[in-house]
């Protein structure tokens, strides 16, 4: 499992499911981007944008009604660009707990007011 706290922690409801029970893949995804863009935020001192989805495995399933916990980390940074690892577990009713359910690594860019990419700040 990933260091320290996770970035987001939420609860699928049945609306988030697809057509076979599960939890729908691109919802998974939206929430996958969140952390990761609330990481790049907060290193980028500003706004990101995505640029890239570099690498995505569900391992397994996540139910309605699993605890979703994402954790993003730094992997890389560029002149104006952050690649995060991100992991998401899932605790389910039934005790399993920190079942590994997806890996992602995602690559944002700082972007300034008109949405051109920009030189990352120095860490002081």
């Amino acid at each position: 499992m990933c260091d320290g706290n996770p970035i987001i922690k939420i609860m699928p409801m049945p609306a988030d499911s697809n057509l076979n029970g599960k939890v729908f893949g691109g919802w998974i995804m939206s929430q996958i981007d969140i952390a990761g863009s609330i990481l790049a935020r907060e290193r980028a001192q500003g706004k990101v944008a995505t640029v890239a989805v570099n690498h995505i495995h569900f391992k397994y399933p996540m139910l309605i009604g699993d605890l979703i916990s994402i954790y993003a980390n730094i992997i890389k940074t560029g002149n104006t660009s952050i690649t995060i690892k991100i992991e998401v577990f899932s605790n389910r009713s039934n005790g399993l707990n920190n079942l590994k359910t997806v890996d992602a690594i995602l690559t944002y860019v700082a972007i300034d007011d008109n949405n051109n990419s920009r030189i990352l700040p120095n860490l002081s």
